[in-house]
């Protein structure tokens, strides 16, 4: 089925109360940001955030942070925002970090319907604590859980109006995998273009994965 074409407010009003939502970008590079400001515009709180880190100091993600919304925080570079460490020190925010490379590949097998895997990555550190753990050809491996949201806020360069996708440059980062990983995927875009109109063999991601594309500009 081709995605659904709407407005930023349309497309948000979709995310409920409670919500687990992976949200695409490091840093403020290929965050959906005009998602997060029509999130801000609702009144949708106690939401747990997949993402790389909690955007920046009042900008993206941050500006939910201080705002009250994000109950938990789950992701890999949190020292980007201040207010993060401020928020959990002061006990209003859970945090749980994860080294990057087991964030990305905790989406990637939770897209793939994959529960869990082992990694040595965080072996033998705070990390590692209350987590199973196994021997590997004399190396030790800690099992960690793949990741899955209810709701993905992704960002791209262009759909087709089937909603298939392709991304600028290193703006793609986490976008793809958080696509497959979540039960409803969001998607802002800065053009929309006629099928056909994109070549097969640049597109990152199919349509099959994408449900709603919001065009940029088009935000109320």
């Amino acid at each position: 089925m081709p995605a659904r074409f709407m407005t930023a407010k349309e497309a948000v009003s979709l995310v409920p109360n409670g919500a687990t939502i992976m949200v695409g970008g490091f840093g403020l590079s290929g965050q959906p940001l005009s998602l997060v400001e029509a999130l801000l515009e609702t009144d949708v709180t106690d939401l747990t955030v997949i993402s790389n880190n909690v955007g920046q100091p009042g900008q993206g993600l941050g500006k939910l942070l201080l705002d009250n919304r994000i109950k938990k925080a789950i992701g890999t570079y949190f020292t980007s925002n201040p207010d993060v460490s401020r928020y959990k020190r002061e006990g209003m925010l859970e945090v749980e970090l994860v080294p990057q490379g087991t964030f990305s590949e905790a989406i990637r097998l939770g897209g793939s319907g994959i529960p869990a895997f082992y990694t040595p990555t965080a072996a033998g550190t705070l990390l590692a604590e209350g987590k199973e753990t196994k021997e590997f050809d004399g190396r030790e491996y800690v099992l960690e859980k793949s990741l899955r949201a209810d709701v993905a806020l992704i960002k791209a360069y262009k759909a087709d109006r089937y909603g298939n996708l392709i991304y600028y440059k290193t703006a793609r980062n986490f976008n793809p995998m958080m696509a497959m990983a979540a039960d409803l995927t969001i998607v802002e875009v800065d053009e929309a273009v006629e099928i056909g109109e994109l070549d097969p063999e640049s597109i990152i991601t199919p349509h099959l994965f994408v449900d709603v594309v919001v065009l940029k500009g088009e935000a109320r």
